[in-house]
């Protein structure tokens, strides 16, 4: 069979996969609730992966003299 599986995708390098956080804002509200936002990997946008790289054909490749 000539099928291939897709190739997986990178894991993000700027937040290794975990691509969300909840920041606490400090103090709590008049329930008692600790105040938090969530934040996202601004270079995966939340999604932990990256698209792969396109491969570089030989004729691309420069060759030092």
């Amino acid at each position: 069979m000539t099928d291939r599986a897709p190739a997986p995708a990178r894991i993000c390098p700027d937040c290794d996969g975990f691509a969300s956080a909840a920041v606490s804002l400090g103090g709590r509200d008049r329930n008692g609730h600790l105040r938090t936002i969530t934040v996202h990997c601004w270079k995966c946008h939340g999604l932990g992966t990256m698209p792969r790289r396109p491969r570089r054909s030989t004729a691309e490749w420069e060759v030092a003299a």
